[in-house]
């Protein structure tokens, strides 16, 4: 509970400022403005809740003074990593995420602000062009998109089913496409604010390249490496899941 009180202490007066602040300017003044409350929030789970992390591979990424796009593909488990990942990354992040989260007060309306893509999953094909016209956009200007594959929080040692839309973003505007492993849940569960100490591991891949891929064939690929790495940096998990499945066998 003293975690979830620092995030609203936090929220409300960074996202004051960044709504009044939209009235005058956007772009990366703006996102920088938002990714402190990240900052604070990822700094109160690990003095108040005592959750650690440790970044293998951030070498893979472009140098934060070069205008080379990619997409990223993380591993979604919980919040952590939504909060987490802008304030690693060199260059400002273009989440695509479901309109319906602007609605959230003081958060969701800064956000709303932000160069990110909210699409209304309802209607697919509307939905994919504003991703594809919005993403290209973004990216000549040096944003990263990153887009969760499995489309939602899988719990620990759970596997979501990968869909194709960012290595087709990616192939439409030839970007590679980086995958990303991540812990998460063993310290933060999805669908909960109780977090649990721990040390949660991030490992970023080298890109892969999309010109003349197919976008199913590349996130299989994606998906391979990902689950992979999982396997590795979080092997208690996947090895208890395992017994429960062959439990009923036996």
């Amino acid at each position: 509970m003293l975690f979830l009180l620092w995030m609203v202490v936090t929220v409300i007066p960074i996202a004051i400022v960044a709504l009044v602040m939209s009235i005058f300017v956007r772009g990366d003044p703006l996102y920088w403005v938002c990714v402190s409350f990240l900052r604070l929030s990822i700094w109160g789970a690990r003095a108040i809740c005592g959750v650690q992390y440790r970044v293998h591979g951030m070498e893979n990424l472009p140098p934060r003074d070069k205008l080379s796009p990619v997409i990223l593909l993380p591993k979604h488990q919980s919040t952590w990593e939504t909060f987490a990942f802008p304030t690693l990354m060199s260059h400002p992040l273009c989440y695509v995420f479901k309109r319906e989260l602007i609605y959230i007060p003081f958060f969701g309306w800064a956000m709303g602000r932000l160069d990110m893509i909210h699409i209304d999953r309802s209607k697919r094909a509307e939905a994919w062009n504003k991703v594809a016209e919005q993403g290209r956009r973004y990216m000549s200007h040096g944003n990263w998109v990153i887009m969760f594959p499995e489309g939602t929080r899988t719990p620990r040692g759970g596997q979501g089913q990968y869909k194709s839309g960012g290595t087709r973003l990616a192939i439409a505007t030839g970007v590679p496409v980086v995958p990303i492993a991540v812990s998460s849940a063993r310290c933060w569960p999805r669908k909960s604010f109780v977090l649990r100490p721990g040390t949660i591991d991030v490992v970023i891949g080298a890109p892969i390249p999309s010109t003349g891929r197919e976008p199913e064939e590349l996130m299989r690929e994606v998906e391979t490496w990902i689950e992979a790495q999982m396997r590795r940096i979080d092997p208690e998990a996947y090895a208890a899941q395992g017994a429960a499945q062959a439990a009923p066998a036996a």
